[in-house]
């Protein structure tokens, strides 16, 4: 299709995105928690039948991941789409008492509770994994004050309105393009950092290549750098979804300052941890992503070798 004609079916979409943004802003909001996951449940299903590309892409990170198609991947990745359209409905539905539906939708268990006490200020981390949106929400219940980072969904008008979603139980949201002043003036007047590791960012907008499921991945190192630069503990956490419907913040990993040192070896442990959870709850993942999608260079991949070796104690 030509850009001309892109541009003007942009244009006519427009009036449909804003009715579709509204209208998901009126309903969602106003549901019981049972009723969202019913409307999110029928949307996920019309998601996932019209959303062929997806779909592949959805089947290409289970091969990936497994180094084949596992069995039952067709029931694994529908209720990944289901899991992603919860996720979303929770977002909009929280634009209203979202303190008090933070606290009904989601809890956090004793270890991650008792991490969060011991240290005031914090590196927080996660994937696209279960409900990522209400993590940082408990831990700021929990007494952190909690800044996150938000890249654009959609049109301008979705990213808008998830942002004002994010930002109403308190929490700063800063846009992802120059967030990094802002991160770092943020920590150094004592917040916490909630941030997510698992998508793909080009090197020369901060990204760094780590391994993910065997392949070499370029993924935002910072977490693993505002964490060594600010002298914070790192937690990698996510959310387990139970059986009503509820979400449980279980700690994965956590390393403290002084574990948190080296950029590189704690962004790899971080996409380690991730990823042995992924591998247990893959329905709990965003599948219909391309996470693998940047292509190295030799001397990336040399580079790549270089700090494995390194961190393992093996000189090259």
């Amino acid at each position: 299709m030509r850009p001309r004609y892109k541009r003007k079916l942009r244009k006519l979409r427009l009036p449909l995105e804003w009715f579709g943004i509204a209208l998901a802003f009126l309903s969602f909001s106003f549901l019981t928690r049972r009723g969202l996951l019913r409307a999110c449940d029928f949307v996920s299903a019309i998601m996932y039948f019209f959303d062929r590309r997806g779909r592949s892409y959805a089947m290409e990170n289970l091969c990936i991941m497994y180094g084949r198609v596992p069995r039952g991947a067709e029931l694994i990745v529908r209720r990944s789409y289901r899991n992603m359209a919860r996720t979303v409905g929770y977002a909009f539905w929280t634009c209203f008492r979202a303190r008090r539906r933070a606290a009904s939708a989601g809890l956090m268990d004793k270890t991650a509770k008792d991490f969060l006490a011991r240290y005031r200020q914090a590196v927080t981390v996660s994937g696209h994994i279960g409900c990522w949106e209400i993590l940082s929400q408990l831990a700021y219940l929990e007494g952190h004050s909690m800044m996150s980072v938000a890249k654009d969904i959609g049109s301008k008008g979705m990213t808008r309105l998830l942002m004002r979603a994010r930002r109403s139980i308190g929490q700063e949201i800063v846009h992802a393009d120059g967030a990094f002043r802002r991160l770092f003036a943020g920590i150094k007047e004592g917040r916490s950092l909630g941030l997510l590791v698992d998508q793909p960012v080009d090197p020369r907008d901060g990204g760094m290549w780590v391994r993910f499921f065997g392949r070499p991945v370029p993924v935002s190192a910072a977490p693993a750098f505002f964490a060594a630069k600010g002298r914070l503990p790192v937690l990698v956490a996510w959310s387990r979804t139970l059986k009503d419907g509820r979400w449980r913040c279980e700690l994965i990993e956590a390393y403290g300052p002084d574990e948190a040192k080296d950029v590189w070896r704690t962004t790899q442990r971080c996409l380690g941890a991730l990823e042995r959870v992924i591998r247990r709850h893959p329905s709990c993942w965003v599948l219909n992503y391309r996470y693998f999608r940047k292509r190295f260079t030799p001397a990336d991949f040399t580079k790549l070798k270089e700090r494995e070796a390194a961190a393992a104690g093996v000189l090259i």
